[in-house]
């Protein structure tokens, strides 16, 4: 028989944080992806998608878009392929989050990169922690 494996939760994720009506929002995420627990997201700030959510690229992704500035960390999943669909965020500090379970867009796919990201986060008083 094979193992049973329990999928994260958001207690894996979440450390800490000063209280859920505080540090937590409702975003809508953009339409085409699935995200998953921890995903490191972004706000579009102009065009068509402007106020909703996505993957947070690299820096050097388009900047007229606004989304590759880390805005918040999604704390549960969402499948939003085929069309936008309503999630929540860690968007505001204080809180800690485990490092490990942070998921970055494919594009920050280095340390330096991941380090810029993390950065952004705590600059919203959401530090991630290593070993919590």
């Amino acid at each position: 028989m094979a193992p049973l494996v329990k999928p994260p939760t958001e207690g894996d994720l979440l450390k800490f944080d000063l209280g859920k009506n505080f540090t937590r929002e409702a975003v809508t995420l953009l339409a085409g992806a699935n995200y998953v627990l921890g995903t490191v997201v972004g706000q579009f700030t102009s065009g068509a998608n402007a106020t909703k959510y996505g993957h947070s690229p690299d820096a050097a992704a388009d900047p007229d878009v606004g989304n590759q500035v880390a805005a918040g960390v999604l704390i549960e999943a969402v499948d939003a392929t085929d069309g936008d669909r309503t999630g929540v965020i860690i968007k505001r500090g204080p809180a800690i989050v485990a490092r490990g379970m942070l998921v970055f867009d494919a594009s920050v796919d280095d340390d330096t990169k991941r380090a810029a990201k993390i950065a952004e986060l705590t600059s919203l008083g959401i530090v991630a922690r290593q070993n919590v």
